[in-house]
């Protein structure tokens, strides 16, 4: 019984050290391609923005706010663009998804599983990468009679669901979405709701998620 017990321990162990590694290689991949961009700086300028516009009375300051931000939204949006066309150029093996529980999943990945069960097994983070780009260029020049704080809730929602698919892509789908809870207080369905209608269509298409 002892032995059994050692066993298991000692395979929890390996497990642990396995997911570990491989959460920190996919941590430094994606940390090395953003290196050259400010694209977490200006995310952070654009969310800190936003509440100072939609907290402010003066409707003349709210529109001087608006305005001074919105150098930075084309700059995300373009930013983000260059960064997805450097991530495209990765191998799959290395920005592939694989939506199965761990460690199943890691396990027949690394077996080198059939190219069709990993197909419909698992998402491209490129592509999503992609999508993402293209959500973030949508939302920063929207249709004519947005308003900004409509726009600014949806690039903000957009920027969320980025981040979501980083921490999918990096740790998992259950870390991703209890982050989006500890750190800004809403769910990943409600960051879903919120996003232009054409993002949430093709993410749905790309990732399954309804």
């Amino acid at each position: 019984m002892d032995l059994l017990l050692l066993a298991a321990l000692l395979l929890a162990v390996l497990v642990w050290s396995l997911k570990s590694r491989r959460e920190r290689g996919r941590i430094g991949l994606l940390a090395a391609h953003l290196r050259p961009y400010d694209i977490e700086a200006l995310m952070q300028t654009l969310s800190e923005g936003y509440l100072r516009a939609l907290g402010e009375n003066d409707v003349q300051r709210r529109q001087a706010i608006w305005t001074v931000l919105e150098p930075s939204e084309r700059r995300l949006a373009e930013q983000f663009a260059r960064f997805a066309s450097d991530f495209a150029r990765l191998p799959t093996e290395r920005t592939r998804i694989v939506t199965l529980a761990w460690p199943l999943a890691w396990l027949l990945e690394q077996a080198g599983g059939p190219a069709a069960w990993l197909e419909r097994s698992s998402i491209d983070m490129r592509a999503l990468v992609q999508l993402h780009a293209q959500a973030l260029s949508r939302a920063a020049q929207p249709t004519e009679g947005t308003s900004a704080s409509a726009k600014a809730y949806t690039l903000l929602a957009e920027i969320l669901l980025m981040q979501h698919s980083c921490h999918w892509y990096c740790k998992s789908q259950a870390v991703a979405c209890a982050r989006l809870l500890a750190r800004h207080q809403t769910s990943y369905r409600k960051v879903l709701d919120s996003v232009d209608p054409a993002t949430r269509q093709d993410y749905t298409g790309l990732t399954g998620q309804a």
